[in-house]
C-alpha cells in the first residue's frame, strides 16, 4: 500500500512540474494575448490563465504530444474562455456594486431637492423689493465683494452693506413664510 501512495505522489510531482514548465514557457506569451484581448483588465486576465492551466491539468494535455502542439490549444482554450464568460455576461443583467443603487437613488433624490429649492428660492427672490434683489445680484450671485458691487451699482459700500443686510433678513422671512427652514437651507440653526 504505501508503494502506490509514493507511486502516485511521485506521479502528482511529475505532473505539477509539467504544469510548471508549461506555464513558464507558454505563460507570458498567453498573458499579452489574453490581456490584448480583455482590453488590458489584468485581474480577469490571471483568472481566465489560471482557468487555462486548470484545464491543462484536467485534461492531462501538459506537453506536446504526436502532431499535437499544446500552445495553439492553450490559445484556443483561453480565447474560448474569454467569449464564453462575455457571452454569459451579455446574457445577464448588469451587476451594480454593493451600495451604487442606494447612491444613485440619493443622487436623483439630492437633485429633486435642489431642483425644489431652486423654485422656492428664485419665487422668494421675487418677493424682495427691486432694489434688494439688485443688491444680492451684485454681490452673491455676480460673486463680487461689497467695494466691487458699489462700483457697478453707483451707491457708496457703506449702502451695499446695509441693503445686504437688509435683503437677507427679508429673504430668510421669505422663505421661512413658503416652509423652508434654515436646516433645508443648510444654514445653522440659530440659538
Amino acid at each position: 500500500m504505501n508503494v502506490t501512495v509514493i507511486g502516485s505522489a511521485s506521479a502528482a510531482s511529475a505532473e505539477e512540474r509539467a504544469l510548471r514548465d508549461l506555464y513558464l514557457e507558454h505563460g507570458p506569451a498567453l498573458y499579452a494575448y489574453v490581456l490584448r484581448m480583455l482590453g488590458g483588465d489584468t485581474h480577469r486576465t490571471e483568472d481566465v490563465i489560471q482557468e487555462t492551466l486548470l484545464r491543462c491539468w484536467n485534461k492531462r494535455n501538459l506537453a506536446d504530444r504526436e502532431g499535437m502542439a499544446v500552445r495553439p490549444w492553450m490559445f484556443r482554450v483561453a480565447r474560448n474562455i474569454v467569449i464564453d464568460a462575455h457571452r454569459t455576461k451579455a446574457a445577464r443583467p448588469p451587476e451594480i456594486g454593493g451600495a451604487t443603487w442606494l447612491t444613485e437613488l440619493g443622487a436623483d433624490a439630492d437633485d429633486i431637492e435642489r431642483m425644489l429649492s431652486s423654485i422656492v428660492l428664485h419665487d422668494a427672490l421675487r418677493a424682495l423689493t427691486p432694489a434688494h434683489r439688485e443688491v444680492l445680484e451684485a454681490t452673491f450671485f455676480a460673486d463680487r465683494t461689497t467695494q466691487q458691487a458699489a462700483a457697478t451699482l453707483g451707491v457708496p459700500q457703506g449702502t451695499v452693506k446695509s441693503r445686504v443686510y437688509y435683503a437677507l433678513r427679508s429673504l430668510r422671512t421669505a422663505l421661512e413664510d413658503r416652509g423652508m427652514h434654515s436646516e433645508d437651507r443648510g444654514d445653522r440653526p440659530s440659538r
